[in-house]
């Protein structure tokens, strides 16, 4: 039988505070956004509290998975952890083309909203933690969780400045950064748990409780996140830039011109006739 990594009761408490954080909040925002989107308060609180429990529900298997060493990896064994990850990815973005989510996600002020629950990123502090415990190797530990304690602090930031109506590039390369986080963390967690660096100690805990829940549950539903905010940031460019565009195409109508010109119109009229 394999040795389970010893995590201190603070560490299952910070975990499981940021994974619990991230669903609620990502919940609350889907329900202001069917709110928003006309749903109604009965739609709106199922899309709200069904969300939760469909995120939630999921955080319990992958729980049950990893209680039963079923992401350990070892010889002639795949690793499971990026198949979870890989079938919860799919599942999260699939779900946001359903007609009610993609009515919440399209209403006003989500562009903002949707960046907030990555603010619970924060928790990124227990790879680290990991770490000094001699628990996860630096290789792995460093970049991840100073990554994703970056992407947390500015998180709300960014949201602020998109609600007041800017910052919209300043919200593209945020989730690009939080993207590349992501991505980074999950393919050092993998390679090293292949063994393809020789790196001590070993990355096993990110296959155990509590870490286990970060990238099979939790990185999905950020990911998502990310995926979802770039495809609606990208969306208000383009119309942005189309209604430009339309503006400067072209002489201006003289049924446009003469109107905003007010009393002249008569005194162009008159000069016309001299």
């Amino acid at each position: 039988m394999i040795a389970m990594v010893h995590v201190p009761a603070y560490l299952w408490a910070l975990v499981l505070a940021g994974t619990v954080g991230i669903t609620v909040l990502t919940g609350f925002v889907l329900y202001r956004g069917a709110l928003l989107a006309g749903s109604g308060g009965r739609g709106a609180v199922r899309l709200g509290v069904g969300s939760v429990l469909l995120i939630g529900g999921w955080f319990t298997v992958s729980g049950v998975i990893a209680g039963q060493g079923g992401y350990l990896s070892g010889r002639g064994r795949l690793p499971a952890l990026p198949f979870a990850f890989a079938g919860a990815l799919v599942a999260m973005v699939a779900a946001t083309l359903l007609p009610l989510v993609a009515r919440a996600l399209a209403a006003p002020g989500m562009l903002s909203r949707l960046e907030l629950p990555h603010t619970f990123r924060v928790v990124g502090a227990a790879f680290l933690i990991m770490m000094a415990l001699g628990h996860l190797p630096a290789l792995f530990a460093v970049p991840a969780g100073v990554g994703d304690i970056l992407t947390g602090i500015a998180a709300p930031f960014v949201a602020r400045r998109v609600a007041k109506g800017g910052g919209h590039r300043v919200a593209l390369w945020f989730n690009a950064f939080g993207m590349a986080d992501l991505i980074a963390a999950l393919t050092l967690a993998i390679l090293t748990g292949l063994h393809a660096f020789s790196v001590s100690p070993s990355s096993k805990a990110i296959t155990e409780l509590p870490l286990a829940l970060i990238p099979t549950a939790a990185v999905p539903l950020l990911f998502t996140l990310h995926i979802t905010s770039v495809r609606r940031l990208l969306a208000v460019e383009r119309k942005r830039r189309s209604t430009l565009g339309g503006a400067g195409l072209g002489a201006p109508s003289l049924t446009t011109v003469l109107p905003l010109a007010g009393g002249p119109v008569h005194h162009l009229g008159r000069q016309g006739e001299k």
